[in-house]
C-alpha cells in the first residue's frame, strides 16, 4: 500500500475533515498513514485562509511538504484552495488543487486512481459526501485520541463584512441526523469519551433540511441514543443560544458539556453593524447571563476581532468595558486581517498596525486575568476529568480536561488514559490547574461529567 500524510491548518472543522479523509483512505485499503519519518507517496495539505497569516502559513506548509516528501503527489485542498486556486497551482510540485465542490469525493478519486491521480479532476464528484468507514484501520488518524470532532454542518449564509469563509465554503448545509448518529455511534464503539459537534455555523443546523430541524432537536436525538460519552458544542452565535438549546443542556445531567464559546467580535454597536453582525452588545450580555444563570461553573469563551476599520478609541473602550464587566472565562483575540473579496477589504479607514497590536495586548492581558480568576475558583474543589494523555516524560504527570474545559495536571498511571478521574484541585495558574486524586479515583466507564 502507498503511504499518505495529512497536513492540516486552521479550524476544528478542517481537523474534522482531515480525520474523515484519513479514515476513508485507510479503510479503502489503498493507502496507509506514514509511520515515524517515512516518506509519503501522497501528501494532502488542508489549508486555511481566514487571515492573511493563515494563508501565508498554508503556502509555507505546501512548500515544506514538497521539500520533505520528494516524489510524493501533493494535493492541496481547504479554504485557500477554494478562494485562490491559481496561486496554489503555480507552486512547483503541486499535483492537484481541490476546491469546495470536489472535496467531498477526494478519498474516492484518490483511491480509484491506482497510478498518479490526474491534475485538477473536474466536477464529477461535486455534491458527493464522503462516507464514514465502519471499522478502524491500523495507524488511523484517530489512534491515541480521547476526543473526536463530528461535523454536523458546513458553509455559511451570514456574509459578515470581514469574513472570507462563505466564499470558501459556500452556503450553509446540514448533515442529516441519521449520519450524525451513525458517526457518533462509531466513535462510541471505538471507546471515545467525548465528541465535539463542529461546523462553520452550527446554530443554523437543520434549517436547510426537510423537514427543518434545530440544533436543540439534534442534541435531543444524540442524548436519546444512549451513547456513553459527553458532547461538547463548538462556537455558537449569541442569538442562537436559544432557550430550548439551553434547556436540553440542563436536562442532560452533564452529558452536554457546560462550555459555551460565543463570538463577540466587538462590544461597540456601530462596529458590530458595520461588521454585519446581527446582534448588539446587549444581546451578547444577555446570552452570557442566560448561560451563567443555568450553569454557574460553565466555561464561557469569546472571540474578539480588534482593529476593524473605523474602530475608534471609544469603540475599543466599549469592547474592553463590556468584556471586563462580564463573567467570561477566556478570550480568543484576533487582529483584523483584510481579505480580498470581502466588503471590509475596501474600507479606507483602517487602523494603524501598532495601535492594533497595543489593543490586542490589552485584551489578551484581560483574557489572562479572566482565565486565572475562573481557574482559582476551583481550588479546593473536586472535579471529574477525562484523562487525555499518558505521563509527560519531563513532569511525570497526566493531563486531563473537565467538562467545563479546565485543563488539569495530576499524578497517575499511563493506563488511565481515556478514563475518567476524580481529582481535587490544589493550585491554579492561568494555563493549568494542579490536582491530587480524590476518591473514588478512576472510573472505567463514563460517569456524570460534573464539578462539585
Amino acid at each position: 500500500m502507498r503511504r499518505f500524510k495529512l497536513v492540516t491548518l486552521g479550524c476544528k472543522l478542517n481537523q474534522c475533515e482531515s480525520e474523515e479523509l484519513g479514515l476513508s483512505l485507510s479503510a479503502k485499503a489503498a493507502y496507509r498513514p506514514c509511520r515515524g519519518g517515512e516518506p509519503a507517496d501522497l501528501v494532502v495539505v488542508n489549508t486555511c485562509t481566514v487571515t492573511e497569516r493563515a494563508a501565508v502559513q498554508s503556502r509555507q506548509a505546501i512548500r515544506r511538504a514538497i521539500r520533505e516528501h520528494p516524489g510524493a503527489f501533493v494535493v492541496v485542498t481547504g479554504c485557500l484552495a477554494a478562494t485562490d486556486p491559481e496561486t496554489l497551482r503555480a507552486i512547483p510540485g503541486v499535483g492537484r488543487v481541490v476546491g469546495r465542490k470536489d472535496k467531498a469525493g477526494l478519498a474516492d478519486s484518490l483511491c480509484a486512481a491506482r497510478t498518479e491521480p490526474p491534475q485538477d479532476e473536474g466536477a464529477a464528484a461535486a455534491g458527493r459526501r464522503a462516507g464514514f468507514p465502519s471499522s478502524p484501520a491500523a495507524g488511523d488518524p484517530l489512534a491515541g485520541r480521547t476526543r473526536a470532532f463530528v461535523k454536523i454542518q458546513d458553509g455559511c449564509d451570514a456574509f459578515c463584512s470581514y469574513c472570507i469563509v462563505p466564499y470558501a465554503r459556500g452556503p450553509s448545509r446540514s448533515v442529516s441526523p441519521r449520519r450524525v448518529l451513525e458517526r457518533i455511534g462509531l466513535l462510541a464503539a471505538r471507546g471515545f469519551r467525548e465528541v465535539v459537534l463542529t461546523g462553520v455555523h452550527i446554530g443554523r443546523y437543520g434549517l436547510d433540511l426537510t423537514p427543518p430541524r434545530t440544533l436543540a432537536e439534534l442534541l435531543e436525538d444524540i442524548l436519546g441514543g444512549g451513547f456513553p460519552l459527553r458532547v461538547r458544542l463548538s462556537s455558537i452565535e449569541p442569538l442562537e443560544l436559544t432557550e430550548p438549546l439551553l434547556e436540553v443542556a440542563v436536562r442532560s445531567g452533564g452529558r452536554v458539556c457546560p462550555h459555551f464559546h460565543i463570538p463577540l467580535q466587538s462590544g461597540d454597536a456601530a462596529i458590530l453593524a458595520r461588521m454585519r453582525r446581527p446582534y448588539g452588545p446587549a444581546d451578547f450580555r444577555g446570552a452570557v447571563a442566560a448561560v451563567r444563570a443555568r450553569f454557574p461553573d460553565a466555561a464561557i469563551g469569546a472571540d474578539v476581532l480588534v482593529g476593524f476599520p473605523g474602530e475608534s478609541e471609544e469603540a475599543f473602550e466599549n469592547t474592553f468595558r463590556l468584556i471586563a464587566d462580564l463573567p467570561l472565562s477566556y478570550l480568543h483575540v484576533f487582529p483584523f486581517s483584510p481579505r480580498p473579496g470581502t466588503a471590509a477589504f475596501g474600507f479606507d479607514d483602517r487602523i494603524d498596525p501598532a495601535k492594533i497590536r497595543a489593543r490586542c495586548g490589552r485584551l489578551r492581558r484581560l483574557g489572562e486575568s479572566k482565565r486565572l480568576l475562573f481557574h482559582r475558583g476551583f481550588v479546593g474543589r473536586a472535579i471529574e476529568v477525562l484523562t487525555e494523555t499518558r505521563r509527560d516524560p519531563q513532569s511525570g504527570l497526566l493531563r486531563g480536561v473537565s467538562a467545563n474545559y479546565l485543563r488539569v495536571r495530576f499524578a497517575g498511571e499511563d493506563a488511565w488514559m481515556n478514563r475518567l478521574a476524580r481529582v481535587r484541585i490544589t493550585a491554579a495558574d492561568s494555563r493549568f490547574l494542579s490536582a491530587a486524586l480524590d476518591s473514588p479515583a478512576v472510573s472505567g466507564t463514563r460517569g456524570r461529567s460534573s464539578t462539585g
